[in-house]
């Protein structure tokens, strides 16, 4: 019961520092002449993956890498399968094909980037430096072609920044905001952390497991909440858009933050098992997004079958 309590404050408090810290971070932002598409392609797009970051860094900083890497790639599955999935569920989605195909790409080959330098069987600091260098490398290429000449990335990730309403509106609430923020993420984290591992030893469980589905799912609240609202404001390249650019902030750069703090070791399950599916959880938004550029009811029903067919082999066969 106290794990299970546990669990859930720590969910709670990474939802609300991870919306006060988006608020303050996008009202600073407007306050500072920052430009939309930036705020949007930065402050928003990987602002929603705050919770995932403070606990994988914490995760690994304590030695507990299953969480860590865990944390990352079941929350990269679920904000496809289960937050896209939801999305279409409440209201189908219809997308602009060119606005999404770049990002959706990338996340891609974020994925395979993963699988290729996980392929040793550890995470270190050079595959960390690469990571982070690739990340980097993307930020510079999207923010200067977008920059230089408009094109639909750029509205998007504009628009990205517009769906952020009830910001502060003073110097002092938005500070405010922002250290609130942080410090319910960093509460948060020790608590869901506390309770995870409790709960992972008592039900005789692998953490690897508990970071793949309740610490992810619990992470991933951030993105759900901004999709969500989205899709239900007919904003559907938007609510894409935001698990796009949390992916690759997830893979690209919090794992590359991670391992370089602390090496991280890949579990067997990961290796064998997980890591293909984020990677065809990948393929399959991708190729909804060259193709009918619309998720139906159904399929996103499709898409939450697989999610809950994903949990159930998390927690049976794998």
């Amino acid at each position: 019961m106290l794990y299970g309590l546990s669990l859930l404050a720590g969910i709670v408090l990474l939802f609300g520092g991870g919306e006060a810290l988006i608020r303050g971070a996008v009202a600073g932002a407007k306050r500072m002449g920052v430009s939309p598409l930036l705020t949007g392609l930065v402050v928003v797009g990987f602002g929603t993956s705050a919770p995932e970051l403070v606990v994988s860094i914490d995760a690994a900083i304590r030695e507990q890498p299953d969480i860590a890497v865990g944390n990352i790639v079941g929350s990269n599955i679920g904000n496809i399968l289960l937050i896209l999935g939801l999305c279409a569920a409440i209201c189908p989605m219809t997308v602009q094909p060119l606005a999404l195909r770049r990002d959706g790409v990338v996340v891609v080959a974020a994925s395979v980037l993963f699988i290729v330098l996980a392929w040793s069987g550890s995470l270190g600091r050079l595959e960390a430096a690469l990571l982070l260098a690739s990340l980097a490398a993307y930020l510079i290429w999207a923010y200067r072609t977008e920059r230089q000449h408009p094109v639909p990335e750029g509205e998007m990730h504009a628009a990205e920044a517009e769906e952020v309403t009830a910001i502060p509106s003073s110097t002092g609430m938005i500070v405010v905001a922002l250290v609130v923020g942080l410090a319910m993420l960093i509460g948060g984290s020790q608590l869901l952390l506390y309770g995870a591992i409790g709960l992972a030893q008592a039900m005789g469980i692998s953490e690897a497991v508990i970071g793949l589905t309740i610490v992810a799912v619990g992470t991933s609240l951030p993105e759900m909440a901004v999709s969500v609202i989205a899709a239900l404001r007919r904003h559907a390249d938007v609510a894409v858009g935001n698990i796009l650019g949390s992916n690759i902030f997830n893979v690209l750069g919090i794992l590359g933050i991670s391992a370089f703090l602390q090496p991280l070791p890949i579990a067997e399950r990961v290796s064998q098992f997980d890591q293909w599916v984020m990677l065809g959880s990948a393929g399959i938004l991708l190729l909804f997004l060259y193709t009918g550029m619309r998720l139906s009811r159904w399929e996103g029903a499709a898409l939450l079958g697989g999610y809950v067919a994903y949990i159930a082999l998390s927690f049976t066969i794998f």
